[in-house]
């Protein structure tokens, strides 16, 4: 077999015998693809164990510009952050998969990593277009309950799950922050944003100031679309990529669920949410996956016309909210 490129095959063979024992062969590695911000390999044993690698090298994160200057991206980027979030959702009753091991000590690469349990199935997105309504049904009611019932884990300050403080700013001001960085890099590569950069600016201004801080927050998984929800053969969903979670806004989360769930999202749906708020966050949802896709794009992401659509169907929806119209 072809060695994995962050560890070799010895090296992965002697960590599964440290975790799990010596009746753990590997008999395959295998990279998987699709994240941006951490690198996964499956491997496969042969006595039909298998589990998943996750390798945080911060040299193949296609945000690592980001993750260096930007806060927003620092709270959802790390090793660390992996394993306090699957701790604290794990304890919750929050379905996640198993972390197994963390290996953060560095003495041999400049890289973490991770064994985690390897869920069989599919990601929830899948599901969009299954055959059987029934199935659909059962299925996304189940998520949400699982979601309703992480987004019921509250408290009075925003921030990660091991943050122990109070906070001076609304969480929106960080959001707006971020949605600025995220406008001036769009103007620098679109000309549609460019030309409508003062509209833009000024409609996430306004957003802003209608809305006022709120006074609870909930525990949410911050970037949650249906390729971050794996089903297993049972049918029950576990969420991934969850470096990212902590407290804030539940309007930041159903939002994002909104955007990413279309027609779905009505098992998912929250009744007694700020409408002001969702539009704020909404908004700024639009401007991050604009110039998230550029990123992405001029950064040789695998899949370039994913990375192109992305920017583009983004910027369409911020430059209709901000003039009213289609363009």
């Amino acid at each position: 077999m072809k060695p994995a490129s962050h560890l070799t095959h010895g090296e992965i063979q002697e960590y599964m015998h440290q975790v799990f024992g010596t009746g753990y062969s590997v008999a395959e590695v295998a990279r998987t693809y699709g994240g941006a911000q951490k690198v996964i390999y499956k491997i496969d044993c042969k006595n039909g164990f298998a589990c998943v690698l996750y390798v945080w090298d911060l040299s193949r994160n296609y945000f690592q510009e980001e993750v260096l200057n930007d806060p927003a991206f620092q709270r959802s980027y790390g090793s660390h952050l992996f394993a306090m979030n699957n701790r604290y959702l794990r304890q919750h009753g929050v379905q996640t998969p198993a972390l197994y091991d963390l290996n953060n000590k560095k003495d041999r690469h400049p890289f973490d990593f991770a064994l985690v349990e390897y869920i069989e199935g599919q990601k929830a997105e899948a599901y969009f277009h299954h055959e059987d309504p029934k199935v659909q049904d059962e299925l996304f009611h189940r998520i949400g309950s699982m979601l309703s019932n992480m987004h019921a884990i509250e408290r009075d300050y925003y921030g990660n799950a091991d943050f122990d403080g109070s906070n001076d700013r609304p969480c929106s001001e960080a959001q707006r922050k971020h949605a600025e960085m995220s406008l001036s890099y769009a103007f620098e590569h679109m000309q549609d944003v460019r030309e409508s950069y003062s509209t833009l600016l000024d409609k996430l201004y306004e957003l802003e100031a209608d809305i006022e801080p709120g006074s609870r927050y909930s525990f949410i998984h911050g970037e949650l679309g249906p390729d971050h929800i794996l089903i297993d053969s049972k049918m029950q969903p576990y969420l991934i990529d969850i470096e990212g979670a902590g407290f804030f806004d539940p309007e930041h989360e159903h939002s994002f669920l909104e955007l990413r769930f279309g027609e779905f999202y009505r098992y998912l749906r929250n009744n007694n949410l700020d409408p002001k708020r969702m539009m704020f966050y909404r908004y700024c949802h639009h401007l991050s996956l604009t110039a998230g896709g550029l990123k992405l794009l001029h950064r040789h992401f695998p899949d370039q016309q994913f990375a192109k659509s992305l920017a583009e169907y983004h910027a369409r929806c911020a430059i209709q909210i901000a003039t009213g119209r289609n363009r």
